[in-house]
């Protein structure tokens, strides 16, 4: 390291002579020659060296060895000894002082370079470490999570403030200790065990989350309800040496889900009053329009029936009645559903964390055979690494279901189906996207009225499909409920319905 600038610290002058005009030869500064051990603190501290070569028997009441241990730890200034002294209370006396260097009079010029271009790079490596160990802490002392990290034997190794605040443990106790003494943690409601998430991580060396209504027991008692995630350390060369386990309080956020749910259900009462006598207006116009045609063709069939004396006709009639019936018991039970949506009285949505990556090809499987029966071909495309989506199952498996079956019926023979899942983290909250696109356009005049209930499009009969025109309005009451939103659009031969979802 070149121009480096250097402290000699020699009371033999001639020696120091020797030394500064060696130092010179190799390419570094040597400002200024220090003879005793005061006088090298006050030069150090006046000329901020790059390295201090330092001799231990100076003359003074304070010899090298303290004024070096005085430099280092003052002024983080590396010190090299040069001494003729290597007897065995000296040297023990020089370690105590972490010395960079300690080389013996008389020295080859060669060996005295190296010594002091080691010293200067192994210094420069050791600020750096040291300047990205306080950035770390610092980070980590100032996020408002807890942090938790343990070696391979689930020993912990370090906890941040706020770890420390929500555990009840102070670092200094918990380092060395086993993970799940500290962190432990049971079910909210049952109160049974729940096993450290530290322990699966260092076994499968992959990120784990808590389950739902996980709660903190702390040092003195306190519970504390959390979520957390927790990760594997890995080194260079993929090893796992250590894991990091990072959690929250959310005892304010189940509060405002609490207040919130209140809040709706309080609106829902007072809307409920208001809307009720309408509500069954509009109800029983419904059900008379829509039951009238089908009941009189029912009718005209049970004639046809009593007049009939062909086995093969009359087998024919009542499975037409038998089709009429099952139209007519969708209908009805759609017709009770989505009244109950409307007035506010459908099942209170019950959040779950729902794994997307099992739950969803667990929904989509009924449709395969039908699929396969139309020719038509279904593609999957799920992100990978979806996390989990805390939403109610019974609700969005309705929604689902009802854009599938949507889907399978507008879709001509050997048309496609794609049915895509991907989560956006750039929100506040985040959403998970789900997309489902059918190879069939609907003409843009009647996007507006898609979600209109016993609405069709005009000419839905190309597809021979039936219907009662309430699956998507029922679909749209759900998204609704669960506080997402649900678009579409049609262009090009395609049709898409997105679903967007936050978590509840």
């Amino acid at each position: 390291m070149p121009n480096a600038k250097i402290l000699v610290v020699e009371d033999e002058a001639i020696v120091a002579k020797d030394l500064q005009y060696r130092l010179n030869k190799f390419g570094y500064t040597v400002p200024i020659i220090a003879s005793s051990g005061e006088e090298a603190i006050n030069k150090a501290l006046e000329i901020s060296p790059d390295l201090v070569l330092m001799d231990i028997r100076l003359k003074g009441q304070m010899d090298g060895i303290e004024a070096a241990q005085k430099i280092y730890k003052s002024f983080d200034i590396p010190v090299i000894y040069l001494t003729a002294y290597a007897d065995e209370q000296t040297l023990e006396r020089a370690k105590v002082t972490e010395p960079f260097g300690y080389l013996l009079k008389p020295f080859r010029e060669k060996e005295l370079q190296t010594n002091i271009e080691i010293t200067l790079i192994k210094h420069r490596l050791e600020k750096q470490l040291k300047a990205n160990k306080k950035w770390l802490d610092a980070l980590l002392k100032s996020i408002s999570d807890g942090v938790i990290a343990s070696d391979q034997q689930e020993l912990i190794t370090f906890m941040n403030p706020v770890a420390e605040s929500l555990t009840g443990w102070k670092q200094e106790e918990a380092c060395g200790r086993n993970s799940s003494e500290v962190f432990n943690i049971a079910n909210g409601e049952t109160h049974h065990p729940i096993e450290n998430p530290i322990v699966k991580v260092l076994q499968d060396g992959t990120i784990v989350n808590l389950p739902p209504e996980t709660i903190l027991i702390a040092k003195d008692g306190a519970e504390i309800p959390i979520d957390d995630s927790a990760a594997p350390i890995k080194d260079d060369k993929d090893k796992i040496t250590g894991a990091v386990l990072i959690f929250r309080d959310i005892t304010e956020r189940k509060r405002a889900i609490e207040a919130r749910q209140k809040q709706i259900e309080q609106q829902q009462l007072v809307s409920q009053l208001e809307h009720r006598n309408q509500l069954k207006n509009d109800f029983l116009s419904l059900v008379s329009h829509e039951l009238r045609s089908p009941l009189s063709n029912m009718k005209v069939m049970i004639q046809m029936l009593q007049t009939s004396t062909v086995i093969e006709e009359s087998q024919h009639y009542l499975e037409l009645m038998d089709d009429e019936c099952d139209r007519q018991l969708e209908l009805i039970n759609n017709l009770l559903d989505l009244q109950r949506l409307e007035s506010s009285s459908y099942p209170i949505i019950t959040p779950d964390a729902l794994l997307l990556q099992q739950w969803l090809p667990w929904v989509i499987e009924p449709f395969q055979i039908r699929i396969q029966e139309h020719q038509q071909t279904l593609q999957i495309n799920l992100t990978p690494n979806l996390p989990p989506l805390f939403s109610d199952s019974t609700s969005l498996e309705r929604i689902l279901v009802e854009l599938l079956n949507n889907a399978c019926k507008y879709t001509p023979a050997t048309g496609k189906i794609v049915f895509s899942v991907r989560h956006d983290s750039s929100e506040i909250p985040p959403k998970t996207i789900i997309t489902i696109s059918n190879s069939a356009e609907i003409p843009a005049t009647e996007l507006p009225r898609i979600f209109e209930k016993f609405y069709r499009l005009p000419h839905a009969d190309i597809w021979n499909q039936g219907g009662s025109g309430l699956g998507l309005p029922i679909a749209q009451k759900l998204v609704e409920q669960l506080q997402g939103k649900i678009q579409v659009e049609s262009n090009d031969g395609w049709t898409t319905f997105t679903l967007t979802l936050p978590d509840l």
